[in-house]
């Protein structure tokens, strides 16, 4: 695969033409559904999966990972243009593709593999939460409250809502949809590996729907050319809203982090070249601000579709690229075909891959060996269902740099007594998280008796325990005590102390 031009050769050629075939039956389901679950016309997911084969696939950084809209946007999105309309949608996308690209240009796509997996895994799971409690209103034909926590209270009152022939047939639609991509994977032979189960799914529930006729609501078609809607210089000035500028943060640090780390994964399952992450950032930004010149989706490479690139045989980039244009071709010649899709399949189909975001099967095996990390993942997705997608990822950043932060400065505190005094001798790291142990340990020694501190052993003493204790000592009658320097250097400073009622400060060079 070393060569640039191996895509050429007829055996290779063929494999990548079979592979790109099967990843756009499974993208058409895929992009379709993430399109209508984000409240924008159902071409726009089409444009985005387009965007992300012949621009994103075309470009170096991964060879063979597949780009296109994704679920884990879809909450994000939802929210933006609810609050701000879809106009608003193609500057977002356009922020965002032009910062992907600067920080790919100065060499960031490395650091973001440096993200809490726990953070990343909580994001998931909080997104997985929200589009299923929001999707579960669609398949029942009703519109869902708004927010993730107001979805998930309504709940309850949604199933007893679910009577009437209209309410039940778009129930009975999008749990059948679940029944058949539970059930395709589990089917023997290799039939479920050639025939995608979302294509499946959705075109036997389309083709129940136009059997029996039920009163389902289905797709509704603008056109490929009716939906976009070019961005112009106008709309930057969205952007003077500091909410949409969370937004643009939000949309680059998800976008970015779930591209890096599906090609970290895509890496594991070949044994092609290695994905250069700053030149994958920059072709990810490079289809975004595509997708935000035309006001489509914002675009992220996606496991699902990049597996499937990957299980079919796929040895060059040419899969990627030929998948985009089989979804051109389908969106130019066959727009009528979305007509005929029950809006109740596509929320079946993405409830399934919400059920899929939450790492249901590690969690309990993360809680026992690093439960540290499991409650960095619980925290991440439950503050992203109580307020938003930006600020549950912030918390769940904070938490773990916290985290790592207190367990990266271990400090020990050994008091013994010599002589006519007592010395509490430090060794670690003594920083503003250990402050508390440390001070606890200083104001339960005796007070009758000359009291020194030893800091010598000490790695590092940062700005807040350095000023703790020479104030401590201050209060107890100053010596001289061994410090570490903000290099490890040590100095001589005045942080041994004695008691007040003590014979006096201990001569220097003790």
């Amino acid at each position: 695969m070393s060569s640039p031009h191996r895509w050429l050769r007829p055996d290779v050629l063929s494999r990548d033409a079979l592979a790109s075939i099967v990843v756009f039956l499974v993208a058409v389901p895929l992009c379709v559904g993430i399109a209508v679950a984000s409240g924008v016309p159902a071409e726009l997911g089409l444009v985005t999966g387009i965007v992300g084969g012949l621009v994103a696939g075309a470009m170096p950084g991964s060879s063979l990972q597949v780009s296109g809209p994704a679920a884990g946007l879809t909450v994000l999105v939802y929210e933006a243009v609810t609050s701000h309309g879809v106009a608003a949608l193609g500057v977002l996308v356009l922020a965002t593709g032009i910062l992907q690209v600067g920080l790919g240009l100065i060499g960031f796509g490395r650091w973001f593999r440096a993200i809490s997996t726990a953070v990343v895994h909580g994001m998931l799971a909080g997104i997985g939460l929200v589009l299923i409690s929001s999707q579960l209103y669609a398949m029942a034909g009703a519109s869902a409250p708004g927010s993730g926590l107001d979805n998930l209270a309504g709940l309850p009152d949604l199933f007893a809502r679910i009577t009437g022939t209209a309410a039940l047939s778009s129930a009975a639609i999008g749990v059948g949809t679940i029944a058949v991509l539970v059930l395709w994977k589990r089917c023997p032979g290799r039939l479920p590996g050639m025939l995608p189960g979302p294509l499946l799914a959705v075109v036997l529930a389309t083709a129940a729907v136009a059997l029996f006729d039920l009163p389902v609501a289905t797709i509704e078609v603008r056109g490929l050319i009716d939906s976009l809607r070019l961005t112009g210089l106008d709309d930057f000035g969205l952007l003077a809203d500091p909410g949409l500028l969370g937004v643009v943060l939000a949309f680059t640090l998800i976008a970015s982090a779930e591209s890096l780390f599906s090609a970290a994964a895509v890496d594991r399952m070949h044994d092609g070249p290695r994905t250069r992450y700053n030149k994958e950032l920059i072709a990810q930004g490079a289809g975004n601000t595509l997708c935000g010149v035309v006001g489509a989706l914002p675009m992220t490479a996606v496991i699902v579709r990049s597996a499937a690139n990957v299980q079919a045989g796929a040895r060059t980039k040419a899969s990627r690229i030929l998948h985009g244009v089989w979804l051109l071709l389908f969106a130019a010649l066959f727009p009528a075909v979305l007509g005929l899709i029950p809006v109740a399949a596509l929320a079946g189909v993405l409830v399934h891959a919400g059920a899929k975001l939450i790492p249901v099967t590690t969690i309990r095996p993360l809680w026992r060996d690093h439960r540290g990390e499991a409650v960095v993942l619980i925290v991440t997705a439950l503050a992203i269902i109580l307020t938003d997608m930006f600020m549950g990822v912030l918390l769940g950043i904070g938490l773990a740099v916290a985290k790592t932060a207190w367990e990266a400065s271990p400090v020990r505190l050994d008091v013994e007594e010599r002589d006519d005094r007592t010395t509490v001798a430090l060794s670690g790291s003594a920083t503003f998280l250990r402050l508390p142990l440390i001070l606890d340990t200083l104001e339960a020694l005796p007070k009758d008796r000359p009291a020194e501190l030893d800091l010598s052993r000490l790695r590092h003493l940062d700005h807040a325990c350095r000023t703790a204790l020479e104030a401590w000592s201050i209060h107890h009658g100053a010596a001289t005590a061994a410090v570490p320097e903000a290099d490890g250097a040590p100095r001589e400073a005045a942080l041994a102390a004695t008691a007040p009622d003590s014979r006096g400060p201990t001569p220097p060079g003790r």
